[in-house]
């Protein structure tokens, strides 16, 4: 009997602990905060040869998982968390993942290339989400970043867009995408457009560094830098194959803009393919009917019967020409072998049709227009990317490591014939680019972190020249706007140093060495030009540094501040170029260039009540030395020369400035509840740069701009009503070289050109019909107002009705 009871209770002990053990082995994913059980959660090992999803509740069983083998938890939602599996365990096998905030805690990549928290940038960063993105429905990249309320975007025509931050634009600013650097060697100190090759509707998400980024990304990056991430390819956590994607269509009635879009992921354990296509078609932009007659259009050219006749506008509201097209194509692979380890490829192609040079065809010359004929070729951009990613390692060495190479080649060319002339002139421009950059990241302690790496860019022009004579028709070689040939190269390290003793205090700074060596030959033009020189070199080397703290005595309120050095190298576009850059003015090469240098300082404050109400302000000052600029020129003695049949004042980039940029930024966020809040930003902005001993405003320095959000969100239904608005710029306050453009801008009770202030009302509304299909519907300038973003050669789109219609698989 003895013998039977100790059996049973042997029996009963062993059968106990197997159920607690089969019991044990299922976990319960819950969410921090609320605990609420998370589905859909990817459980997997290190190589992903084990995977498991937790179920509607939450649950999932890990009997196939060895006691000491790491266990990755992946939720798109949630931040991701890894544990062996002994510490499940203790964790009584209840495990809570942190929903990811798109706030006070949001990630940033672009200021160190790994991820780090917001709070701990002393730099002002402004983020753009793909939700966002859907929201504002832009119609280039151009516009994305506009509605951002931080960037100013200038367009010389609908086919254009050309960032402004902080007082500096075009080669002052660094474009990213994908981690790989746009800006090449002829990226100009005119306006640029090469940010709408990048296509809107494939961007994942856009952080924009408002200031200095020179020690991570080297020349040009004195003013911002625009870090664009499109989509990535999305692999399976289930033994299935993924698909999932999206298609849309949209329209808006001032440019009759027709839209289409597709997007498509397959995704397998270890490998997934994105395929990402779309195509616009723009008809000529109208604009509003309520401002300035400066604006209108009453007439244009046209070839009628072999002869130019300039014939009335039917409607002067309607901008002819502005109609363009173009397409933007995008393929990437991803390869996973192990969580740790990560591959990349993409191809990205964009091409837009020819489009109008709409501003140059406003040129008046006498009673008549001076241009019969101005436009862009195709803008074709042509990028091949491979990256390498490692995550985890136990290197002295580095924690994360991640190596890129990429191919592009840009392609723009340029037609433009005189008003009855028979000659045309065309030049074509040809850019491949090869890059390869190695980040890497080193947790040197629980408070400090090291980032370094080393870059290499190589950049060689083509650029051809040629004149054609349409009554004869004959071609004969020309002048080329650039020396065919001309090579532009940048060796570079750089290092950065994060200190984080607590929760409240982080100290960052950096250190970067950048050699650039460029060269032109311009045998080939003298023969045209006769300049006194066959060619020009650059070979130079800058220094730049950043430091950097961000303190947070308490919950509500955060200071930053930053001190950074930054620098452009002259590139091909600055010693070589020749070009008309306005009637009667033609620039010339330059070959004794250097480096220009920015010094520059930023305060910044955000104070938080209790989340109901948040102000961000930031002010900021920076000096630019040796400041790159177009200043008049000798040739051979000479200061005027003939250029493209026209005597033409010489004019030539030179270290003939400096330059003194200051502002204030500040933005507001009020929630009213848990479903209504407002968002307002306004920008401050100043400045002047010495000409010949006087100072005058600053081209660049965009007037006092700002947005304010009113937004409703509940269930289904997003409500937004916003206003845009924009302060006038006197005609005192105009640039120099703003006040040759007359013909461009309002004139004032004396005559005298100038950039009137602005307005305008807009609502829009999303609907999500389910998880499926969502519309989208704006209403923008509902007062249709007549207005010209400052130094744009364009008016802005009058009432704009836009209708978006978005399916997700």
């Amino acid at each position: 009997m003895y013998i039977k009871v100790k059996c049973n209770i042997i029996f009963n002990v062993v059968l106990f602990l197997f159920l607690q053990v089969s019991f044990s082995q299922t976990i319960t994913v819950l969410e921090e905060g609320n605990g609420q059980p998370i589905p859909s959660v990817a459980l997997y090992n290190l190589k992903k040869t084990k995977y498991v999803v937790t179920d509607s509740v939450g649950k999932a069983k890990l009997d196939k998982f060895n006691p000491r083998e790491i266990i990755f938890f992946q939720n798109l939602l949630y931040e991701k968390m890894q544990l062996r599996k002994f510490e499940i365990a203790e964790n009584n096998y209840t495990i809570y993942l942190t929903p990811k905030i798109e706030g006070l805690d949001q990630i940033v990549i672009s200021v160190s290339k790994f991820e780090q928290s917001k709070r701990d940038i002393p730099q002002s960063i402004v983020s753009i989400n793909a939700k966002d993105i859907t929201l504002a429905n832009p119609q280039t990249s151009a516009d994305l970043l506009d509605n951002s309320g931080n960037v100013f975007i200038q367009k010389s025509q609908m086919g254009g867009g050309s960032p402004m931050i902080r007082g500096f634009s075009t080669n002052r600013l660094l474009i990213t995408v994908d981690g790989v650097r746009m800006n090449n060697a002829i990226f100009r100190g005119g306006n640029l457009q090469n940010v709408i090759s990048i296509d809107p509707l494939s961007v994942q998400s856009t952080e924009v560094t408002l200031g200095a980024g020179s020690v991570v990304y080297g020349s040009d990056a004195i003013g911002g830098v625009m870090s664009f991430y499109t989509k990535k390819p999305q692999l399976s956590y289930k033994d299935e194959l993924l698909i999932d994607g999206n298609a849309l269509l949209r329209y808006s009635t001032a440019n009759m803009e027709k839209t289409g879009h597709f997007d498509l992921n397959l995704g397998y354990k270890k490998w997934a393919f994105l395929t990402n296509v779309s195509y616009t078609d723009f008809d000529d932009l109208r604009m509003g009917s309520n401002g300035p007659d400066d604006y209108l259009r009453p007439e244009y050219v046209i070839r009628q019967n072999g002869e130019d006749v300039i014939v009335p506008n039917n409607d002067p509201q309607i901008q002819k020409p502005t109609a363009y097209s173009q397409i933007n194509l995008m393929q990437k692979i991803h390869y996973e072998p192990s969580d740790n380890l990560k591959f990349d490829f993409g191809l990205y192609f964009t091409t837009t049709s020819d489009y109008p040079r709409y501003d140059r065809l406003l040129r008046p010359r006498g009673e008549t227009l001076r241009s019969a004929e101005w436009e862009y070729g195709p803008q074709q951009w042509f990028m091949g990317n491979a990256q390498i990613t490692k995550t985890t390692s136990s290197s002295n060495l580095y924690d994360k490591i991640q190596a890129t190479v990429a191919y592009q080649n840009f392609k723009e060319s340029r037609r433009d014939r005189d008003f009855r002339s028979p000659l045309r002139e065309v030049r074509e421009e040809n850019v491949d680019v090869i890059s390869f950059n190695l980040d890497l990241e080193k947790r040197l302690s629980q408070k400090t972190s090291f980032f370094y790496g080393l870059e290499y860019l190589y950049n060689i022009v083509g650029s051809e020249g040629q004149e054609e004579n349409i009554e004869a028709n004959t071609i004969a070689q020309n002048i080329t706007r650039y020396p065919d040939g001309a090579t532009w190269q940048s060796f570079a390290a750089y290092s950065s140093f994060k200190y984080k003793p607590n929760s409240r205090f982080v100290f960052q700074s950096g250190l970067r060495y950048n050699h650039v060596i460029a060269n032109a030959d311009f045998t080939e033009n003298n023969e045209f030009l006769n300049l006194p020189f066959n060619d020009a070199e650059v070979n130079t080397g800058a220094l730049t540094g950043t430091a950097g703290i961000t303190w947070s005595p308490s919950n509500m309120i955060q200071w930053k501040l930053n001190a950074s050095t930054a620098f452009r190298a002259p590139n091909i576009d600055d010693i070589g170029k020749v070009f008309d850059s306005e009637p009667g003015s033609v620039v010339v090469p330059n070959n004794n260039l250097k480096a220009e240098y920015a010094y520059g300082g930023e305060l910044g404050l955000k104070l938080n009540f209790d989340n109901a109400v948040i102000l961000d302000m930031a002010t900021y000052y920076t000096f630019l030395d040796n400041a790159l600029i177009r200043r008049d020129f000798e040739l051979n003695g000479d200061t005027e020369i003939i250029y493209d049949g026209e005597l033409s004042t010489v004019q030539a980039i030179q270290n003939a400035s400096r330059a003194w940029i200051y502002g204030f930024e500040i933005g507001a966020e009020i929630n009213f509840s848990d479903y209504l809040k407002m968002r307002s930003q306004y920008n401050i902005i100043g400045g002047t740069e010495d000409n010949n001993g006087v100072e005058v405003p600053v081209r660049h320095v965009a007037p006092n701009f700002g947005r304010t959000h009113l937004v409703w969100n509940r269930n289904k239904l997003l409500l937004d009503a916003f206003l845009i608005y924009n302060n006038e710029l006197s005609f005192n306050q105009l640039a120099p070289s703003e006040l040759s453009k007359d013909y461009l801008y309002a004139s004032d009770a004396n005559g005298n050109p100038y950039s009137p202030s602005w307005h305008t009302v807009n609502f829009r509304a999303q609907y999500f019909w389910n998880d499926k299909f969502t519309f989208t519907a704006s209403l923008e300038n509902i007062t249709d107002q007549r207005y010209r973003p400052y130094s744009s050669g364009i008016a802005a789109a009058g009432r704009n009705l836009i209708l978006a219609f978005k399916y997700t698989l």
